[in-house]
C-alpha cells in the first residue's frame, strides 16, 4: 500500500502540518523531531508531493533569477555560487536571460512569475522604476546585483573607485599617456550600463587628480567580446602619439587587447602596459594585470540578501558594497620611450613600422 503524509504522522506522534515542515526543513521544530520524521519517511518510501507542497503553503520554494547573459563568464560564476546558496537554503533556481530588449519587455509586461516563483534576483540589468513597480505588484520579494535601487536590497561594486585605482596603478609606474577601452553601450539599452561606465568615469577621475589633459582619441569603445577589443586596441594604434597603457573595462576584451599587441609586434609590459577588470580565470595564464571585484562572492551576498527577504516579514534596504582589488600580475610596467610608429592594417595581418 502507498504510504501518505497520515502514515507518516501517526507514526512520528506530530502532526500533517509537523511532518511538511520537517521534510521542507522549514524551521520552527526541533532537531530531534526532524530527523524522526525524516527517517520514518525514508522507510516508509514516502516523499512528498511538491504540487500539493504547493498547494498547502502558496509557495513554489523556486525563485526567479533574471541575467542579461548566459554566456558570459562573469554571470556563468554569479550564476553558480548564487545557485549554490539557493540550493542550501532549500530553493530550486528558474533562470531568465533576457538578452535583448524585446524578450525584457515581454518578460516585464507580463504577468511571467506568479506561481513559477516566491522572489526575483536580477543581475545587472538595471530595472526601471516601472519595472520595479511590475514586479512587487505580485508580491515578489527581489534582490538586485549591479545596480542600487531604492527599497531593494542589492549588491554592487564601488566601480568608480575600481576604475580610479586601476588608472592609479599605472601613473604610479610612470604613465602618462594612458587610454581607456568601454564596453559600447547603445542608446536606450539598459542591459548591464551601469558598472562601465562607472569605471570610465573612475579612469577619467585619476587622470583628473594627476592633472593630465583627457584626451577623446584615447576612449574607444566597442562590444563586450575579444574580438571587440582587439578592434578597440587596433584603433588605439592608429593615434598620431600612441598611448604607453590601457585600461581595459573587461578582462574578456583585453585578452582581444593582447593579442592585437602580440600581432602587432608591441611588447607587453614594455611597450604597452595593459590592465583589465574582472580577474577572469584565464587572466592569471595571461599574465594579465586585472581588477578583482570577487564575482562569486557577489553572486552568494546578493542570494543571500533574497533567502532573507523571503524569510523576513519586511523588505530590508540593505546594500552591501563588494570590494575590488588590484591584482598585479606581469603586463604592467614603467614606460621606456617609445619610437615613432605608424600603424597600417591589411587584410592579412597588422604591420607595425618603427623609426628613430
Amino acid at each position: 500500500m502507498t504510504s501518505s503524509v497520515d502514515t507518516v504522522a501517526e507514526l512520528a506522534g506530530v502532526s500533517v502540518s509537523t511532518v511538511s515542515r520537517a521534510l521542507r526543513n522549514v524551521p520552527g521544530i526541533s532537531e530531534e523531531t526532524r530527523k524522526r520524521v525524516q527517517r520514518i519517511a525514508r522507510e516508509l518510501g514516502y516523499v512528498p508531493s511538491i504540487a500539493g507542497s504547493r498547494l498547502a503553503t502558496g509557495k513554489t520554494r523556486t525563485v526567479a533569477i533574471v541575467t542579461p547573459s548566459l554566456s558570459k563568464w562573469f554571470f556563468g560564476q554569479v550564476l553558480a555560487a548564487a545557485g549554490s546558496v539557493m540550493r542550501e537554503a532549500g530553493y530550486d533556481v528558474l533562470l531568465y536571460e533576457l538578452a535583448d530588449e524585446a524578450t525584457r519587455g515581454r518578460f516585464f509586461d507580463g504577468p511571467a512569475l506568479p506561481g513559477r516563483a516566491d522572489g526575483v534576483l536580477i543581475l545587472a540589468l538595471q530595472p526601471t522604476p516601472a519595472e520595479l513597480e511590475a514586479l512587487t505588484e505580485q508580491g515578489l520579494p527581489l534582490a538586485v546585483l549591479g545596480s542600487e535601487q531604492p527599497g531593494v536590497p542589492c549588491v554592487r561594486v564601488e566601480d568608480r573607485d575600481a576604475g580610479r585605482s586601476a588608472v592609479r596603478h599605472l601613473l604610479n609606474l610612470g604613465h602618462e599617456r594612458i587610454a581607456f577601452i568601454g564596453i559600447e553601450q547603445a542608446a536606450g539599452n539598459t542591459l548591464g550600463g551601469v558598472p562601465p561606465a562607472q569605471r570610465l568615469l573612475g579612469y577619467r577621475d585619476a587622470l583628473s587628480e594627476a592633472a593630465l589633459d583627457h584626451r577623446p582619441e584615447y576612449e574607444v569603445f566597442e562590444e563586450n567580446t575579444t574580438a571587440g577589443g582587439s578592434s578597440a586596441m587596433a584603433r588605439l594604434l592608429c593615434a598620431e602619439i600612441p598611448p604607453t597603457a590601457v585600461f581595459v573595462a573587461s578582462d574578456e576584451m583585453a585578452f582581444g587587447v593582447l593579442g592585437t599587441l602580440r600581432g602587432a609586434g608591441i611588447s607587453v609590459p614594455g611597450d604597452m602596459s595593459v590592465v583589465g577588470f574582472d580577474n577572469h580565470e584565464l587572466s592569471g595564464l595571461l599574465d594579465l594585470t586585472t581588477m578583482d571585484h570577487s564575482v562569486t562572492r557577489q553572486g552568494a551576498e546578493a542570494a543571500r540578501l533574497l533567502v532573507s527577504a523571503l524569510q523576513a516579514s519586511e523588505t530590508s534596504e540593505t546594500t552591501l558594497m563588494v570590494p575590488a582589488t588590484l591584482v598585479v600580475r606581469g603586463s604592467t610596467a614603467p614606460p621606456r620611450p617609445l619610437r615613432t610608429r605608424t600603424y597600417s592594417p591589411t587584410k592579412t595581418h597588422n604591420h607595425l613600422t618603427e623609426t628613430a
